[in-house]
């Protein structure tokens, strides 16, 4: 709820920059709350711009895993 509230205050005031490996569709799994996630996107995506990035991540590429720590 706290997400929802601070988006709705702000979203026709400034840019938001929202970077996430998740579909629009999940949030609503994410927050246990259809209704909620539904609102929240709708502000999200408001006069917004999609940039779908696919591919190798080369984040998890040349990061060291905590997993693999063989000392």
């Amino acid at each position: 709820m706290d997400l929802f509230n601070f988006i709705n205050a702000i979203y026709e005031q400034t840019c938001i920059i929202i970077t996430m490996n998740k579909m629009a569709v999940d949030w609503a799994k994410m927050l246990d709350d259809e209704v909620l996630a539904t609102a929240l996107m709708d502000r999200l995506l408001f006069r917004c711009e999609i940039i779908n990035l696919s591919g190798k991540s080369y984040r998890m590429e040349n990061r060291k895993s905590f997993f693999d720590n063989k000392n």
